[in-house]
């Protein structure tokens, strides 16, 4: 189950300010992790190939649906991917860009134009699919 939470003006674990955007849990997944570093090199790279092209689409989604002013939120929305740990961080890290956190989950005054999370949910039922299509391509 994967759970949101937002990203305001929390620190980061490793240090510095945390990003704007969400945070996504998955729930399991140190079992996860422990069970594909168990199979086949060959399978963790299609699971990477995997979650890469859905961090793209979600840029990409998120890039369709953001609110365009001066385009900077539009611009900026990046992906970062650790392949030893399959996981991707897809959000906005530039300082110029905190008021993305505003536009996603609103104010008292704003109501919320959220961009990045649509296009998460969007994502993730492609995801399971494509999982399966780049292990099979990745055993033939």
């Amino acid at each position: 189950m994967a759970r949101r939470r937002r990203g305001g003006g929390r620190r980061h674990p490793r240090g510095g300010a945390r990003g704007s955007g969400i945070t996504v849990t998955i729930e399991g997944l140190p079992e996860l992790r422990r069970r594909l570093e168990e199979l086949p090199t060959e399978v963790q790279h299609a699971c990477f190939r995997a979650l890469k092209a859905s961090g793209s689409a979600i840029v990409d989604g998120t890039k369709g649906r953001v609110k365009v002013d001066s385009g900077n939120l539009k611009g900026s929305v990046k992906a970062r991917y650790e392949n030893s740990r399959l996981r991707a961080e897809i959000g906005w890290w530039d300082r110029d860009d905190r008021y993305a956190i505003w536009q996603e989950f609103g104010t008292r005054k704003m109501p919320a134009r959220p961009s990045l999370g649509p296009a998460l949910e969007e994502e993730k039922q492609h995801l399971p699919g494509r999982l399966k299509e780049e292990i099979r391509r990745a055993v033939r």
